[in-house]
């Protein structure tokens, strides 16, 4: 993997972890408000579960396979 696309991955999941932090922030105060709407939490949950999957399979290719 060439420096470019390391840094470009690097840079990927910043963003995603930055949104899924941002997703974690609404759906509390989604909760807090007590007028929160199930369904939009629930997609909520449902995109920040993606949001993981996709951070797990960035992480895994910036992770080198070590061999013992």
């Amino acid at each position: 993997m060439s420096d470019e696309d390391e840094e470009s991955l690097r840079d990927q999941l910043v963003a995603l972890q930055q949104e899924h932090r941002d997703l974690d922030s609404a759906i509390a105060a989604l909760d807090a408000s007590g007028s929160a709407d199930n369904l939009q939490i629930k997609r909520l949950k449902k995109r920040k579960l993606f949001l993981k999957d996709r951070m797990s399979h960035i992480e895994d290719r910036l992770t080198p396979d070590i061999i013992a």
